[in-house]
């Protein structure tokens, strides 16, 4: 089995849980996800099954829409609700100040990544050290907020907002540099996660309908394939006589002669040949030539006639 599954992750559970449910449902190892969901947190988590573990790389860069509330008035030492209180304030912050500030936050910005989380220093995650009480210093890293707008403002104290951000953008920590912005404290009290790409919340399955799917053998209602997954990418389609050499390596020249069509102005493109999905490739340039060069080959072998 190969391809990708839009799984609803339920609030309470690790992305890894998820990922441990699913091998025993269908019966594989090969399973991975595409990006990790906080456990408090629910929504979209693209799922990759056999061959499709092989192209969790470039679903990791796509851009990412949330609806979180923030919660004025308290910093917990998590970010989030399940944290300890460690500073809180009666500060009564209005709405055109709450308004102006999260505006503030749009575009590339600076965040320090929290040290409840699963990123890794000098080999262990900043989470282990965090419950061995310890603290480092982190180095800030840039984000980028594409779009945030307010849904609702409640009682000057809740904030219900939706967010498009890039990759590696930490809501828990936006919510708490909200909340210092404004001259109070903040923490995340709920988070959604509504798209991965082009994964979407509306198309997506819990795991007890997958359960079903597997039990009835119709996984292919909810199974994507793989070039369906990357449709954000560009195609490009080479003739039957350059398959093999592509396949195996060989960087190809592009012209009339060898291909239906291309843009050059992308970095990563869909090859096909004969509607055959191939895999990955990028096209460069060699003075006044286009090269195609393989950058993840997933179909060898003999092509299917379609």
């Amino acid at each position: 089995m190969d391809g990708m599954i839009n799984v609803f992750k339920p609030r309470g559970i690790t992305s890894h849980d998820v990922v441990n449910r699913l091998r025993k449902i269908l019966g594989t190892k090969k399973i991975g996800h595409t990006g990790t969901l906080d456990p408090n947190a629910s929504g979209v988590l693209p799922i990759c099954i056999g061959k499709a573990t092989r192209i969790s790389e470039y679903l990791l860069d796509s851009s990412k829409e949330y609806i979180s509330e923030l919660t004025l008035g308290y910093e917990t030492d998590t970010q989030d609700e399940d944290g300890i209180v460690t500073n809180a304030s009666s500060k009564t912050v209005e709405n055109e100040d709450i308004v102006s500030s999260i505006s503030s936050f749009r575009g590339e910005i600076m965040q320090i990544p929290p040290m409840y989380s699963a990123l890794k220093v000098k080999g262990r995650k900043l989470y282990e050290l965090a419950r061995e009480g310890k603290t480092i210093d982190r180095a800030p890293r840039q984000v980028t907020i594409y779009n945030i707008d307010i849904l609702d403002i409640i009682d000057n104290r809740k904030i219900v907002y939706l967010i498009e951000c890039s990759r590696g953008t930490y809501i828990r920590t936006l919510c708490d540099d909200i909340g210092k912005k404004l001259g109070t404290y903040g923490y995340m009290s709920y988070l959604i996660r509504t798209r991965v790409g082009n994964f979407k919340i509306e198309d997506s399955v819990s795991l007890e309908k997958i359960e079903h799917k597997k039990l009835d053998n119709k996984l292919e209602d909810i199974l994507i394939s793989i070039d369906t997954a990357l449709d954000y990418y560009p195609k490009v389609i080479i003739n039957e006589k350059l398959y093999k050499q592509i396949s195996n390596g060989v960087i190809i020249p592009l012209n009339e002669e060898n291909n239906e069509s291309y843009d050059v102005e992308f970095d990563i493109y869909r090859v096909y040949c004969k509607n055959n999905f191939i895999g990955l490739g990028k096209i460069v340039n060699e003075g006044n030539n286009k090269l195609l060069k393989m950058d993840k080959v997933l179909l060898q072998g003999d092509l299917k006639w379609t």
